[in-house]
């Protein structure tokens, strides 16, 4: 979907479209918080995800911010698979705003269902949506990002070299700030340099497992399957202080309030973590964690806050907290009727 979270706003608040729009946090600019989508109105004054949100606001005084309204984005995102479901049944989903279809099997052209596709959700949502079409999942991610706003990439296998190989070594799905950094050093800034870096310097550089899949990435291999059931691994909560606090009282309560949250969320999946990590970002930002393991998987609100005080009790707070967090890991199913007593 296109600037999801901004398209969902100026779709709802027609003053709003033309206009530059940041959604983040609850929506004030001058609070600690970071921008979960801009629309592309707002892009073009270098506003972007995971930005502060003051920082945004230096850079796009005049935009529209505005709180994040998830229970309507996850509305209307349900909408939005309803109808993908209906193209193919071999679905998946990664994330509010995106999923992967594999349509080898339609009988139909890809640009065909495609066209289709945007027609759908553009007549229930009024949102429009770019779709990439590859051989397989890495480039069609990639494609899907080329045209955007409403548009259509198609990248076949004989496409490679001249539609991925000139594009930044960014624009590889898996490739973040660091690899690029690191690559860029050593004289690697497009995926067309990649592919023709040797494997073994590759491996050296960043291990087997990484390093080869640089390798094959940039020769637009990727044979990972369609995960069309997803089992969570973890379940987190953390909170951002709007004032740095070394007031033990403070951080004590959101991080009761937190385990409690974590708590609810297990109990609405259906899953029980086996064991509860602490996270503690100080003023300076130096974040520490503390984890423990439950003698048994628990979803109860006093088995998760006892671990989580137990973990913070290990760590040494010497200097203003900014952030805390709690997160249960080695999550496991349920069982259906069962419950853990404290």
């Amino acid at each position: 979907m296109d600037a999801f979270f901004a398209a969902v706003e100026q779709k709802r608040q027609p003053d709003l479209i033309g206009r530059p729009v940041v959604i983040g946090g609850g929506g004030d600019p001058t609070q600690r918080g970071v921008v979960s989508t801009a629309s592309y109105e707002a892009r073009r004054f270098g506003v972007h995800s995971a930005m502060p949100l003051r920082t945004a606001h230096k850079l796009c005084p005049q935009a529209v911010f505005l709180p994040v309204d998830y229970p309507e984005y996850s509305r209307v995102s349900r909408i939005v698979k309803d109808i993908l479901r209906e193209f193919s049944p071999v679905m998946e989903d990664v994330g509010i705003d995106e999923a992967f279809l594999d349509i080898s099997g339609s009988g139909r052209s890809a640009e065909d269902i495609s066209s289709d596709i945007k027609s759908k959700i553009y007549d229930k949502t009024g949102l429009t949506c770019s779709i990439g079409i590859g051989p397989n999942k890495l480039v069609a991610k990639i494609a899907s990002d080329m045209q955007k706003p409403d548009g259509l990439t198609i990248i076949s296998e004989t496409d490679i070299e001249s539609k991925l190989w000139p594009l930044s070594v960014r624009k590889l799905w898996g490739v973040g700030p660091k690899t690029e950094a690191h690559l860029k050093g050593m004289g690697i800034e497009t995926i067309g340099r990649l592919a023709a870096a040797p494997l073994g310097l590759l491996v050296e550089t960043f291990g087997n497992s990484y390093g080869t899949f640089l390798f094959e990435a940039s020769r637009g291999i990727d044979d990972s399957p369609f995960v069309t059931n997803w089992e969570p691994k973890s379940s987190s909560r953390e909170t951002t202080f709007q004032r740095d606090t070394d007031n033990w009282q403070v951080i004590a309560r959101h991080l009761a309030e937190l385990s409690r949250e974590v708590a609810d969320d297990l109990k609405k999946s259906g899953y029980r973590g086996r064991n509860v990590t602490v996270k503690v970002r100080f003023d300076d930002f130096e974040t520490v964690t503390r984890a423990t393991t439950l003698r048994e998987a628990a979803d109860s609100v006093e088995l998760i806050r006892k671990a989580a005080f137990e973990c913070l009790g290990r760590v040494e707070l010497k200097k203003r907290v900014r952030l805390v967090g709690v997160r249960a890991g080695k999550l496991e199913k349920a069982a259906a009727g069962g419950a853990v007593k404290a």
